[in-house]
């Protein structure tokens, strides 16, 4: 009988660290990734370009500041995005985290060229879209949610590879 309860006790303890841990993952404040031309779609690249991407949820959850660096691209980025897509899927823009072209939005920092850091912060205003994929311009917490469910990647764009050079999926 003894064993039982023990028994009964282990499978709760098991069942209640399961659900916290499924709980704490859904409210992630620190989004990371690690980015190279292999996870890049939906043609895998052998380039010697790599990066990291990392961002952080203000308490107040409504800005995300990020911090992305790079290096030994094939040229200088063009622009550099957080996507809304899962690994080996190609999708739409939900943000930009720099951008080196004549059309850069106000507020969007320069690329660092082939290689460097670039800092900032993204607010409501600074989503987007995709709309056809469901995220309107302004809907950070759509945002938050794609981040929180591992559906988005961080895309360094150059001239020799317009689609994206490096990529990597945010955790």
């Amino acid at each position: 009988m003894r064993l039982r309860i023990v028994i009964a006790v282990l499978a709760l303890l098991v069942v209640a660290s399961v659900g916290s841990v499924q709980a704490s993952a859904g409210s992630s404040r620190v989004f990371m990734a690690t980015l190279d031309g292999y996870q890049e779609a939906p043609l895998t690249l052998s380039v010697p370009g790599t990066g990291t991407f990392r961002a952080d949820l203000a308490v107040t959850g409504e800005s995300l500041s990020y911090r992305l660096s790079y290096s030994d691209l094939t040229g200088p980025a063009l622009f550099a995005h957080i996507h809304l897509g899962q690994p080996a899927i190609a999708g739409g823009v939900i943000a930009f985290l720099c951008d080196s072209t004549e059309n850069a939005l106000p507020g969007v920092p320069d690329c660092p060229g082939a290689g460097g850091t670039v800092t900032g912060t993204i607010e409501p205003d600074d989503v987007v879209g995709p709309a056809g994929q469901g995220i309107a311009s302004g809907e950070f917490d759509e945002l938050v949610a794609a981040l929180r469910a591992g559906a988005a990647y961080a895309n360094v764009h150059t001239v020799l590879f317009q689609p994206g050079e490096i990529r990597g999926q945010i955790r």
